[in-house]
């Protein structure tokens, strides 16, 4: 077994502590030559391309004819899955969708600024957009609900979801039950850079969305950052990261279990435990290996992987150098298992999400919680939130002035606009003083 990392915070030199606080990021620059080719070829030759891709990666068969997943792909979806996980597919819905509605917004508003003068906003959905679910290393159900139940929530008009296909050509079950609990029909079976690219600009089979929005691998990552500026791509959502929380008081057991979560996602990924406790910490570098060894070979290389390269146990001097060390590092998923979760959350700045206790580990909020698990990655959480109905909602800034508004306010504008040197803007308001007769 590759020896997992045991790191002290005050012993780190700078390029350490960057590497860190980096994590796969670093990897991701270095793929952007690749996605700026692969989109121009998707964008040039459109199925051709995204074809050639799949049966280069994904499925050796794959035919332009299976890029739509077919109302007869739903149907064996369900009968593939027993009633047990189509029954927790809906009941994690039901919560997600609960979460979401109350995220909902007025859908339009006005203040009175001033006597006869108003301004306010109305609230739309975007016109389209698309849905990135993952299927690399396992099938996310769970993904499709975070994406989709907002996304529905929020009134998008056209939902359409792209997510790759199994060795076989066919979208995975779960994701399609999962969409279609949501009210989604419209799948298409194509994942990776050449899914970004395709959703972007469009091919022969695939629609040219407003917005495409979920996590994916560092390629996808890298394709979504070329593509910045030529369709929206929504937060920045990455391989997976975690970092727990803790102090004295913690169970080693769960702390250690706890971190192996994210781990197992994938080698990309990322996963700390950040205590002060000299003792704890070594506790937990201690149970860590016997945990790993229960899991799956496929599952135990990841988690190997990760806790020897971005991951691993981190000792600092004092509980508050751990929060200013959460801080830097803005995680994806935080967990706190401190003494007093409630007190420790008033100084935590940066995290997509903050867990907080032993009775709230990752993967209750990753699947049923409520809370949407599709959070920014890579540092972003310092500005970037989890994926909400704002998402998929835009604003329009909306006013009105009656005859005793524009009076009041017509001298104002007029100054300005002569002090910024705009003629126009000027005249547009003195003339329309001598048509209105104000």
């Amino acid at each position: 077994m590759t020896a997992i990392q045991f790191m002290q915070w005050n012993k780190l030199t700078a390029d350490e502590r960057a590497r860190i606080l980096r994590r796969a990021e670093s990897d991701i620059t270095n793929l952007l030559p690749l996605a700026q080719d692969v989109i121009n070829k998707v964008r040039t030759k459109g199925n051709k391309a995204v074809v050639g891709y799949a049966r280069k990666f994904d499925a050796p068969n794959f035919r332009a004819s299976m890029l739509r997943a077919k109302p007869a792909d739903f149907k064996a979806a369900r009968k593939a899955l027993s009633a047990e996980v189509i029954a927790a597919i809906e009941a994690a819905h039901e919560n997600i969708q609960r979460f979401h509605e109350e995220q909902m917004p007025e859908p339009m508003w006005f203040t009175q600024v001033k006597p006869g003068m108003m301004a306010g906003e109305k609230v739309s959905p975007v016109t389209s957009a698309a849905l990135y679910v993952p299927r690399g290393k396992g099938a996310f159900p769970s993904v499709m609900l975070m994406l989709a139940t907002p996304a529905k929530v929020a009134g998008v008009p056209r939902v359409v979801v792209a997510t790759p296909p199994t060795p076989e050509g066919k979208a995975d079950a779960a994701s399609l039950v999962a969409a279609e609990v949501c009210g989604i029909d419209e799948v298409y079976v194509v994942g990776g850079m050449q899914a970004i690219a395709a959703l972007a600009y469009g091919t022969e089979t695939i629609p040219k969305v407003t917005k495409i929005i979920g996590p994916g691998s560092s390629y996808v990552s890298a394709a979504k950052r070329v593509l910045y500026g030529t369709v929206d791509v929504g937060l920045p959502a990455g391989p997976s990261e975690s970092i727990i929380l803790a102090d004295e008081t913690a169970d080693p057991r769960l702390a250690a279990l706890d971190l192996l979560v994210e781990a197992e996602h994938g080698p990309d990924s990322a996963a700390i435990f950040v205590t002060h406790d000299e003792a704890l910490a070594h506790k937990v570098h201690e149970l860590l290996p016997g945990y790993i060894a229960e899991l799956p070979e496929w599952r135990r290389k990841f988690v190997e992987t990760v806790l020897s390269n971005y991951g691993g146990v981190m000792l600092t001097g004092s509980l508050e150098e751990s929060i200013q060390f959460v801080n830097d590092y803005a995680p994806e998923h935080l967990e706190v298992l401190t003494a007093e979760p409630f007190v420790t959350l008033q100084s935590l700045r940066n995290a997509g999400e903050i867990l907080l206790g032993h009775y709230t580990p990752i993967p209750t909020a990753n699947y049923a919680l409520g809370l949407n698990a599709i959070l920014p990655t890579g540092g972003f959480a310092r500005s970037f939130s989890s994926v909400s109905v704002w998402d998929f909602l835009k604003r329009s800034g909306v006013g009105y002035m009656s005859r005793e508004g524009y009076t009041n306010l017509q001298g104002t504008v007029a100054t300005l606009a002569d002090y910024e040197d705009f003629p126009a803007h000027a005249m547009a308001i003195r003339k329309r003083n001598e048509v209105l007769g104000v």
